[in-house]
């Protein structure tokens, strides 16, 4: 039993190791790339961020269609949000995006609407 969890254990600090990697590269590249962490972005303001696409959904939104996108730069996440889109090429887990747009606040969520768009 003590040999299960050893590599039960082995395997969960190897996996974390890796997720403190990825986050640190992440938040690497915005800071070089001159963008705004997530996690030090005030609501309101106008921001550039850069990250990774964590997951991508359509989810209408009062009646209109509306492709959400969950980005990560290592801090934090906040949804991007097109309103009147079903898809965009390129705007798939895994991408790395850099976005300018405005924070705002939805349902205590942190979310940024219709933000223009790079494809890294």
């Amino acid at each position: 039993m003590s040999q299960v969890k050893g590599k039960l254990r082995r395997s969960l600090d190897r996996w974390a190791s890796t997720a403190d990697m990825e986050a640190r590269e992440l938040k690497e590249g915005a800071e070089k790339a001159g963008c705004c962490p997530i996690v030090d972005a005030h609501d309101r303001a106008r921001v550039e961020l850069q990250g990774s696409i964590r997951t991508v959904t359509l989810r209408p939104r009062g009646g209109v269609p509306a492709l959400e996108a969950e980005l990560y730069d290592g801090t934090a996440l906040i949804t991007l949000v097109w309103l009147g889109r079903r898809r965009i090429a390129g705007i798939e887990p895994g991408r790395q995006i850099k976005v300018v747009g405005r924070i705002g606040v939805q349902d205590r969520m942190r979310v940024m609407f219709n933000p223009r768009y790079e494809l890294r």
